[in-house]
């Protein structure tokens, strides 16, 4: 046997979902050689793995990392947590196809208007293989950056001309290797745009076993007809819908995820359908009013019109500035915000789903994030897997890993076996912990002992290695 090293003696959680066993794992180049219960020949460099636990690299369904990936390329708050993988272009905002315009929230939450320097999807795929992340990428494109890049009035539907070069921005990125598209209809970009707009740009998904990942136009009152309009389209286009941080936004809300994961659960036995979750009962995104008035606590991320609000709760600010809801949010706006509106309850029901991906909706350039940047994967293997036993451990690797890649088209990814890429993560189950809060976010998780991504070592336990071999990967067409 050829290797370059072996993980000796760890506990093997494959990511398929079947019981731990132990033994090693060796590696030759991107990938693994053998699995199991082997004999290491002499001079063959090992690593000694015992009380520890490897599995596939974690699978993050659900990021926001599209500028990040070139601005900070060791990535460091995901391959700290066991992340070897991101998918990007989520809610509708992608980096790319998009140059040249003014930047309106909610893309600026992708990062200062600098990075939006592709005019192309093919262009931003080329710059993330020139200048590689530490991890590897599944890149959607945005449905709100096409809006943006070809009407100058995003408040109406498109017209059929302006439908015409969505669709055109479409079909060159899918041509370029983006995997599918995403919706954020939630917001102000996209919020015009009707059900037939989204289907007739969309066009170029059919017959390439696409994603289309949607943020729903509503996750609070008006949840239901949402999710239906998503799967409408989905038969519409026959692509694989994602639910993306799926939630259920309000106290009167709270509860009715028993609903929404029964429509799923249904919808799964007609078509192609799954979703993603992070495990905090807060969530995360611009500054808006409608979500103050929902959620029991909102903390500031960011604000350029009030930079001393960063990082306070809103109700505090609102007081010193003694100004009511509306007129606060004016004068913070632009601004991010952390908004406490989920029970957890339906947090930990929604996780329990087998359809329910781990997606971390990270937003990397916040000042003061949310913790689910830095702390997502190693939070659920603390909360859900050791201390509340919600989840097996081999469950919960499973959604953070062979789920995703099966659910994203990632051939050999996600599993421990002979002929998988070396995406792996040896980490003490006993031990691992997320270390960010609310309060101090930027923290790196304890316990993730190393990292490796296409047989390359990125984490070491302590630090990001420098080495920075993730690929953008290719979707696989029929």
């Amino acid at each position: 046997m050829h290797a370059d090293f072996v993980l000796q003696n760890a506990t093997i959680v494959d990511g398929s979902g079947a019981a731990r066993r132990h033994g090693h794992i060796a590696v030759a180049g991107q990938h693994i050689v053998q699995v199991g219960d082997f004999d290491v020949p002499a001079g063959i460099p090992v690593i000694d793995a015992a009380g520890l636990a490897v599995a596939p690299g974690f699978i993050d369904s659900h990021t926001h990392d599209d500028g990040y990936l070139l601005a900070h390329p060791d990535m460091t708050p995901k391959v700290s947590q066991g992340i070897t993988t991101v998918v990007t272009g989520n809610c509708g905002i992608s980096l790319a196809p998009l140059a040249g315009h003014d930047i309106p929230q909610p893309l600026d939450l992708l990062g200062p208007q600098a990075l939006f320097r592709y005019g192309t999807f093919a262009a931003w795929l080329d710059a993330l293989r020139a200048a590689p992340a530490a991890v590897n990428v599944v890149p959607l494109v945005g449905h709100t950056t096409l809006r943006v890049a070809t009407m100058e009035d995003t408040a109406r539907a498109a017209n059929p001309d302006e439908v015409a070069r969505m669709r055109t921005l479409l079909s060159q990125a899918l041509n370029a290797g983006a995997f599918g598209v995403s919706t954020g209809t939630f917001y102000p970009p996209a919020a015009a745009a009707t059900t037939e707009e989204i289907i007739a740009v969309c066009q170029p998904l059919r017959g390439r076993a696409g994603v289309y990942a949607t943020h729903l136009r509503d996750e609070a009152d008006h949840i239901v007809p949402a999710m239906h309009e998503a799967l409408e389209i989905g038969r519409a286009l026959d692509c694989r819908v994602v639910f993306s941080h799926h939630k259920l936004a309000g106290a009167r809300n709270h509860g009715r995820s028993r609903e929404t994961l029964d429509l799923i659960t249904r919808a799964a036995a007609a078509q192609p359908v799954c979703l993603d979750c992070h495990p905090y009962p807060a969530t995360s995104t611009m500054l808006r009013l409608d979500r103050v008035l929902l959620a029991q606590r909102t903390l500031v991320t960011w604000s350029k019109g009030y930079p001393e609000a960063t990082g306070r709760d809103f109700a505090d600010v609102m007081a010193e500035l003694g100004l009511d809801e509306a007129a606060t949010l004016e004068r913070l706006a632009p601004a991010g915000a952390i908004y406490f509106l989920m029970s957890p309850d339906d947090v930990q029901r929604i996780f329990r789903h087998p359809l329910t991906m781990v997606g971390s909706d990270g937003l990397p350039f916040d000042p003061h994030p949310h913790p689910r940047q830095w702390g997502t994967f190693t939070n659920v293997l603390r909360t859900m897997v050791r201390e509340r036993n919600l989840l097996t451990l081999e469950e919960a690797i499973h959604k953070m890993t062979g789920l995703a890649a099966a659910q994203y088209g990632l051939p050999r990814r996600g599993l421990l076996q002979p002929g998988c890429y070396a995406d792996l993560v040896l980490f003490d189950p006993d031990t691992v912990t997320d270390a960010a809060t609310f309060e101090q976010p930027l923290q790196l998780s304890r316990g993730i002992e190393a990292v490796w991504v296409n047989g390359a070592q990125v984490w070491d336990g302590r630090q990001a290695v420098g080495a920075r071999p993730g690929q953008v990967l290719a979707p696989v067409r029929p």
